[in-house]
């Protein structure tokens, strides 16, 4: 496994770009045999920019049960599921499955839904800003609620916008007392108090090292105000992959990504495998993170996933 000093390297891909079942079991299980410590994907409907997105959208949960059974050792999680596409209730009882399926390898992800393009393509309500934060805070206590809830007791809640009355709180998943809950992004107040409330893991995708540092400040301040440890939250970044052995690689692997080499360079983990190890060690040491999740974007390129396992990894 590709864990070094406490610190883990996990995939995570993009399926609505385009990819099948079958292209993400793949990535899975090469990802599996070659040692990353979990595989995540998005959790969209519809593609984004200049791709066509065939053959169409993959459902998250469906995805990771089917992955559940196809793999061992992997976690498995989503970056984020939107709050927007299912009523907490059900989403607690897909993702309990999914544990049990898995024999307790699910991390869940859940953020405010923010792609408002994929709701209208697909008939999903899509309410203003604050309605949809009021909703996932609600879901957020639901859904861990449930799972929390004793064997044999019941699961009440009445809030403004989900009511539920003496749920059995059943199934429960096969970590107790729940999963791993992650929360991320780049919001300043309301985000870090629910991350001080509910998560066991903060990840902040695709921005600079001093926005998360900043960003990671203010959830520390959140769990101070609430006294809670933050030390008991693990502190993780997203970043867009491109690794080349050579300058020839690399800008392959850029241009089949349809991406610049300096631009990757300064906005995503990209250079050679030295360069690459030298970002993520400047960034340990500002943020503090402790997992680092790879977008990767060619799920076709398997020995992308190779070079970082066999030439980043080691020097971490």
């Amino acid at each position: 496994m590709i864990v070094t000093e406490n610190f883990q390297l996990r995939i995570f891909t993009e399926p609505q770009q385009g990819a099948s079942y079958d292209d993400l079991l793949r990535v899975a299980k090469r990802a599996e045999d070659t040692g990353y410590d979990a595989f995540f994907r998005s959790d969209h409907y519809l593609k984004m920019g200049a791709v066509t997105g065939e053959p169409g959208p993959t459902d998250a949960w469906v995805t990771l049960g089917g992955l559940a059974r196809e793999t061992s050792r992997l976690r498995l999680g989503t970056l984020m599921t939107a709050g927007t596409f299912r009523l907490p209730g059900p989403l607690a009882i897909a993702v309990a499955q999914v544990d049990q399926m898995s024999g307790g390898r699910v991390e869940f992800g859940l953020g405010s839904g923010w792609y408002e393009e994929e709701h209208t393509a697909y008939g999903i309500p899509f309410p203003s800003l604050k309605e949809r934060f009021d909703r996932y805070a609600e879901q957020l206590e639901i859904i861990t609620g449930l799972w929390e809830t004793p064997d044999g007791e019941t699961y009440s809640f009445d809030g403004e916008h989900y009511q539920l009355t003496d749920s059995p709180a059943l199934p429960k998943p096969a970590q107790r007392p729940r999963p791993p809950v992650l929360i991320g992004g780049a919001g300043k107040k309301r985000t870090p108090a629910l991350a001080a409330r509910f998560a066991d893991e903060f990840n902040l995708p695709f921005v600079d090292v001093e926005t998360a540092a900043a960003q990671f400040e203010r959830v520390d301040a959140a769990c101070q105000a609430i006294g809670r440890d933050s030390g008991e939250i693990v502190r993780s970044a997203a970043m867009v992959l491109c690794v080349g052995k050579d300058e020839g690689e690399l800008a392959r692997r850029a241009e089949s990504i349809g991406r610049e080499v300096a631009e990757l360079r300064d906005n995503g983990l990209a250079g050679t495998p030295d360069e690459v190890v030298d970002k993520i060690g400047s960034w340990r040491e500002r943020t503090g993170i402790t997992r680092l999740y790879l977008q990767v974007l060619d799920l076709a390129d398997l020995d992308h996933l190779d070079v970082v396992a066999d030439q980043v990894a080691p020097q971490l």
